[in-house]
């Protein structure tokens, strides 16, 4: 940041607003959806935090970094979003057949996938001293969904702190309050993500190992062979399907739900996409229409991968979701 890019932006210049806050884009969006969960709420409020970063410009007098500024910003948008509004929940969707009873009802069906094109866009600062979690890592579903669980600013402080790497003082003035309201935030932030953070990933992205249990899958999947499925799950494999609240545990749970959908489809069989979310392994999902040569959206699987299985199949039925994995509207079908 030159003073004469500052002093044009401050001035009311929008080309110099964009080279200030450009190369910022992608990570404050990544922050806002840790924050609250959702791609989509994410977008609206990077728009939000950098409107209100052109109006508020004038009054940046550079005690703090551009950088730390836009992350306040962003930061205390998405928490008056999140105290305003409440937590949005969508409408549970109505599956086209009587689901088996399930293990649980899960409160976070709000949470989206992340498209790891987006994660891709930027830029890798390295360690952190004050850091945890290294940005990146921190963003898979078990990661993210487990914030959810915490109050608005204990996820805001450990996201901030433990991820972002910012010192207390910083973090402090970030949420406006004291250095000592911080770490006991934290303390107890720290403490609720541990008891509700689930399955994590405990393969390194694109290795041997992630590829050969995403292959077996895909194959076990599109072939309706079911027990093939349950045959590379861990004992206690998770099945959730945001936004439905309907949550199966363990092969036998995941085992008769997924018969009952087959049973259903009578015969259909899924076709399956590859893409990546969260920095794991996804497939767009399309059922055949038996009405045209196609297959048509029916959501997004991320697969959560332990070093020999599966730890938790997370599948999302918001089909508007696949545009954003840059995936197609409709599949041919094979011949």
């Amino acid at each position: 940041m030159t003073e004469d890019t500052l002093a044009g932006a401050q001035a009311g210049d929008p080309e110099a607003f964009g080279k200030l806050t450009d190369p910022y884009r992608g990570e404050l969006q990544l922050h806002c959806y840790r924050m609250l969960g959702s791609l989509t709420d994410a977008e609206d409020m990077l728009q939000e935090t950098l409107l209100a970063a052109w109006r508020g410009l004038e009054g940046f007098e550079g005690r703090a970094s551009l950088r730390a500024w836009l992350y306040r910003i962003a930061t205390n948008r998405c928490l008056n979003a999140l105290r305003d509004a409440g937590r949005r929940t969508p409408p549970a969707p109505v599956p086209p057949f009587e689901p088996t009873e399930p293990t649980r009802r899960g409160e976070t069906t709000w949470l989206q996938p992340y498209p790891d094109t987006l994660l891709e866009r930027i830029p890798d600062a390295g360690p952190r001293p004050e850091a945890r979690y290294q940005s990146k890592e921190a963003v898979e579903l078990a990661f993210v969904a487990a914030l959810q669980q915490l109050p608005p600013r204990q996820t805001a402080t450990l996201v901030l702190r433990d991820v972002l790497g910012y010192s207390t003082a910083e973090v402090a003035d970030m949420l406006d309050t004291t250095g000592t309201a911080v770490k006991g935030i934290l303390q107890r932030a720290r403490a609720r993500l541990d008891e509700h953070r689930g399955s994590v990933t405990t393969v390194r992205p694109g290795s041997a190992q992630e590829r050969e249990l995403t292959r077996r899958f895909a194959e076990a999947f599109t072939a309706d062979d079911i027990d093939g499925v349950v045959a590379l799950l861990t004992d206690d494999a998770w099945l959730t399907m945001p936004p439905a609240p309907h949550e199966y545990r363990g092969a036998a749970a995941i085992a008769a739900f997924l018969r009952t959908g087959a049973a259903w489809r009578a015969g259909r069989r899924f076709l399956l996409v590859p893409t990546r979310a969260n920095t794991q392994p996804a497939f767009g999902c399309y059922l055949p229409d038996d009405s045209e040569p196609f297959a048509y959206p029916a959501g997004l699987i991320v697969l959560t991968m332990g070093p020999d299985r599966i730890l938790a199949v997370t599948r999302f039925l918001d089909n508007e979701l696949l545009p954003r994995f840059g995936l197609p509207e409709k599949v041919s079908l094979p011949a």
